[in-house]
């Protein structure tokens, strides 16, 4: 390989050596002018070309640069300073990568309100992600109990069977569900059960069913970060929890093509005449 081929780069005091084929991956940037000698504040001392700006975060933009894609190391914080020099370096499509992790970053949030009374557990779950409250609405299964025979029959005692009930859903992001005894037609009482695939376990006690819940989401991958008394006179109380994603690796949907010059375009027009 060439010298020739090679550039040094002296950004904020760490030294960087690359290709210039690297440097000149996205022509539109800040990077490859400074190449051309276009931009003047970039200047050229013993060989290396200097840069006043952050070299620990310039490693990052050059790995990007090799790779079209963002990878960055688990525990990395300072997305807003990396975006801030990729929009320094006129890197439009790192900025646009860096805008999907962030976007990635935000937690899903789910609030639990659970109401106990002295007959009847009234749940409400709601949160930010509707994935989190479809992934729910499959594992919940609600059931009633209803007699199978006539009541009015005295011979024989009323046979039980469980009825299974979908979750009510007031809204796209809510399931709202209970467990405990209930009244239902015909004046009968019956008792709803709460079912968690896959567990598969039918439980009544609305205290039991909260348990169930909660390890269930602990499961998935929340984890609990505040509880508060919502109505200290209704007794209802609420549970918060959270879930952060792990960032996917993005990569640029297209290699950037070279920038077409000047005698390219004489050349396609005197084809054009021809």
């Amino acid at each position: 390989m060439s010298s020739r081929e090679l550039v040094t780069l002296n950004v904020g005091g760490k030294i960087f050596t690359t290709r210039l084929s690297t440097m000149k991956q996205f022509p539109a940037s800040r990077l490859a002018r400074m190449l051309a000698g276009k931009d003047q504040e970039f200047k050229m001392i013993d060989g290396q070309i200097f840069v006043d700006r952050d070299g620990v975060l310039f490693s990052f933009i050059l790995d990007f640069l090799r790779t079209h894609q963002l990878l960055l190391p688990s525990g990395f914080s300072d997305y807003l300073r990396l975006q801030r020099e990729a929009l320094f370096y006129e890197l439009d499509s790192l900025v646009d990568l860096l805008n999907q992790h962030l976007l990635q970053l935000r937690p899903a949030v789910l609030e639990v309100h659970f109401l106990n009374r002295s007959t009847q557990a009234f749940f409400r779950v709601f949160g930010s992600c509707s994935k989190t409250i479809e992934m729910l609405t499959e594992r919940i299964t609600v059931f009633i109990e209803q007699p199978t025979t006539p009541t009015w029959n005295n011979s024989f005692p009323p046979q039980m069977t469980l009825v299974s009930l979908p979750p009510q859903r007031p809204s796209y992001h809510d399931l709202v569900f209970h467990c405990g005894s209930d009244s239902i037609t015909d004046n009968q009482t019956g008792v709803r059960y709460v079912s968690i695939k896959p567990d598969n376990r039918k439980l009544a006690n609305g205290t039991n069913v909260l348990g169930l819940l909660i390890d269930t989401l602990l499961n998935e991958g929340f984890h609990l970060v505040s509880t508060r008394t919502v109505s200290s006179e209704d007794k209802t109380e609420c549970y918060c929890f959270e879930r952060i994603k792990s960032p996917e690796v993005l990569m640029v949907n297209k290699t950037p093509q070279p920038e077409t010059t000047s005698i390219t375009i004489m050349a396609e027009q005197s084809q054009k005449k021809k």
